[in-house]
């Protein structure tokens, strides 16, 4: 599937340092210019034209349009995944996810350079936020094919409110952001896949086939990386985990889960099932 263009950034203008360049993204508000430097910062990155990680504080709040408004969750209108009007405002749902995946990415790779965390954290978070720039661009192009654009329908604010609380730990982002709430993701697509597949979207459920791939590659390097957080810590992942759950995500997680792909993200029900809230309509 072709994407959308994004403008291309002057290659000699790129920051020396991955975390300037990271900053950079932070604090550009274009969507499609945030996809283009994400694209050649990771090239840069790879290639070794980016040589060091350096220090750069990122910004509270990253860049954005205007548009679309935010609106506290509770406020936010239903989503529809039928077939007719509903379509557009799902699609635009699921591309600002993804846009704000883009800049959780970038965050994390800013936010902390103190920790003396090896290159390959790095290569991490830098390939998550390709996937999620890629993801971007193809769902904006749908929402376009539909008549639509990014900003026409409003947006809550709760994946960027996630990363305002746990600013201050890589542990607590860790657990939050790639192994919960993307974590999620992998519980609720299939279904949604198979309704779309049912009523004849089949476009866009090879989109969100795309992301239900890649999204277990994300939670994998979030496990990954909060593991070697635990050793550091001398603790086990798992109870690092819940202790963090707690703090930050008071709801809890509800079941079912999918425990086949939370396992190849190398997520096993040790991880989770200790800190599932069960209902009990559930529990009966």
């Amino acid at each position: 599937m072709s994407v959308v263009a994004c403008t291309d950034f002057p290659e000699q203008h790129l920051p020396a340092t991955l975390a300037e360049a990271a900053v950079l993204v932070l604090t550009t508000s274009s969507p499609a210019d945030k996809c283009a430097l994400t694209r050649q910062i990771a090239d840069a990155w790879g290639a070794g034209r980016i040589a060091g990680v350096g220090c750069c504080p990122p910004p509270d709040r990253p860049a954005r349009p205007e548009h679309p408004q935010l609106l506290p969750p509770k406020d936010m209108p239903k989503r529809s995944t039928g077939p007719g009007k509903g379509r557009p405002a799902l699609i635009h749902a699921l591309c600002h996810i993804e846009l704000n995946a883009v800049d959780l990415a970038w965050d994390i790779v800013a936010r902390f350079t103190d920790q003396d965390l090896p290159r390959a954290f790095y290569d991490d978070w830098v390939q998550v936020a390709v996937d999620e720039a890629l993801h971007y661009q193809m769902l904006e192009e749908m929402l376009i094919g539909l008549g639509e654009h990014y900003g026409a329908f409003p947006a809550h604010d709760g994946l960027w409110q996630a990363a305002e609380q746990t600013a201050h730990s890589l542990s607590a982002r860790l657990a939050i952001v790639p192994c919960t709430h993307e974590a999620r993701g992998l519980d609720t697509t299939p279904p949604t896949l198979a309704r779309l597949q049912a009523q004849g979207e089949q476009a866009m459920a090879d989109a969100l086939q795309i992301i239900y791939r890649d999204e277990i590659t994300h939670v994998a390097a979030g496990v990954r990386w909060l593991t070697l957080v635990a050793e550091r810590q001398g603790t086990d992942p798992a109870a690092l985990f819940a202790t963090e759950l707690g703090r930050h995500y008071k709801g809890g997680l509800k079941p079912p889960f999918n425990d086949a792909a939370r396992a190849e993200a190398g997520m096993t029900p040790a991880w989770y099932m200790p800190v599932a809230r069960m209902d009990e309509k559930m529990a009966g």
